[in-house]
Order: structure tokens, then C-alpha cells, then sequence
């Protein structure tokens, strides 16, 4: 018998992500499988699986549903990539990313949300997960390249040291900009990088050592 976030979460899944137009169905069945209210506050979880970003503590945001499912469809990943998160948050998209991609490598500054985070993914069982608490401007740099990197707040600007952490034909999906934010589309290719803007977002701030 279904339970009552179950049924959210498939309601979820068919008015805000396939209705939006998320078409991969890889990335359907992720979001329909990870249970998003084990990742908000106990006081939050009545309001887990709506269409909105949710407070997670530390002045810090578990993004909406449609926007982790959009920017992950963007990654193409097809389940042996070694993927770079800046921004581990609540933990939640880096459980979508581990659902999908062979190696997650999850950076984030604010030390409570990863040991947060660490604790919910160990409960759920994922073993392609590792954390480092860090400023992710600079990427995990040991374990580079990455075929895809995603970052879960807004810098000024992208980071240079995420690009040079890229691999050949390798994507990043970054928002981009403090007063005004685009998704931005990076991909690496052998001679050049190419940039494409594909939508206006609002994300936190990026927190940086710099």
C-alpha cells in the first residue's frame, strides 16, 4: 500500500516535472523514486513535495522540484560519469545525481549541511557518494576531471577552476548572477568553451573563502 508521500511524490512528478516538459526518463524515475521529505526539516515535510523551494537551515534552500529535475535532464547522464556537485545542501540532488551517475564527488562550505546530508545518504545506502567540506569555487581538483559538474548556487560569475576541471565534451549547469540570475549551459570543447544561457532562476548566493 502506498503512503501518503508516495502519492505526493507521483503527483509531484506528473504536475511539475513531465507536465513542465522534463522528458528523460532516466531522470523521471530518479525523481520519482527519492524520498525529497527525508531531506527537508521534520517541520517542513507536510511541504516537501510542492512546487517551491523550502528553508533548510543555515540560511540555505532545497531547490524546487522542477529545477533539480530540469538541471540534471541538462547533464545527459546516461549512468557511468564521474560528476562534480558544488553545493551539497539538504543532499537531495546529490542523491538524484547518485541515482544516476557512476561517482558523485559533493563539495559544500557549511560543514552542519554536509554532516546532514552524509548522515541522510548513508541511511538511504548510496555508496557512490564522497564529501568534502570545502569552498566548492574551487572544485575537488584530486579527483578531476569531472564529465559533469552542477552548482547549486549562484556566483558572480562561473568559476574558472570548475571550466579547468571539465572534461573534453563535458557540460556544467551554473546559475549565474547576484541581482539577476541565468542557468547557464558550459561545455567544454577541445579548442574553446562554450557558453548558452537557458533561463532566468533565483538561488542563493555562492559562499566562497574569496
Amino acid at each position: 500500500m502506498k503512503d501518503d508521500f508516495e502519492t505526493q511524490r507521483e503527483r509531484m512528478v506528473e504536475t511539475q516535472i513531465k507536465a513542465r516538459g522534463v522528458a528523460d526518463g532516466k531522470v523521471i524515475e530518479a525523481m520519482g523514486k527519492v524520498p525529497r521529505h527525508l531531506f527537508v526539516p521534520e517541520n517542513m515535510r507536510s511541504y516537501a513535495y510542492g512546487d517551491e523551494p523550502l528553508p533548510i537551515g543555515e540560511g540555505q534552500t532545497i531547490s524546487q522540484p522542477y529545477i533539480v529535475a530540469y538541471m540534471t535532464e541538462v547533464l545527459e547522464l546516461r549512468g557511468e560519469e564521474r560528476v562534480l556537485e558544488v553545493g551539497t545542501g539538504s543532499g537531495y540532488q546529490t542523491a538524484i545525481l547518485a541515482t544516476l551517475a557512476k561517482e558523485v564527488y559533493t563539495v559544500e562550505i557549511v560543514s552542519a549541511l554536509s554532516f546532514r546530508a552524509q548522515e541522510i545518504l548513508k541511511r538511504l545506502d548510496y555508496s557512490n557518494i564522497f564529501f568534502k567540506i570545502g569552498d566548492g569555487t574551487s572544485g575537488w581538483k584530486e579527483y578531476a576531471p569531472y564529465d559533469a559538474i552542477i552548482v547549486t548556487a549562484a556566483p558572480a560569475s562561473v568559476p574558472q577552476a570548475l571550466e579547468d576541471q571539465l572534461t573534453v565534451n563535458g557540460k556544467m549547469i551554473i546559475p549565474v548572477g547576484y541581482e539577476f540570475q541565468e542557468l547557464v549551459l558550459v561545455i567544454r570543447e577541445k579548442e574553446k568553451i562554450q557558453k548558452r544561457n537557458l533561463l532566468p532562476v533565483r538561488f542563493v548566493p555562492l559562499i566562497s573563502v574569496h
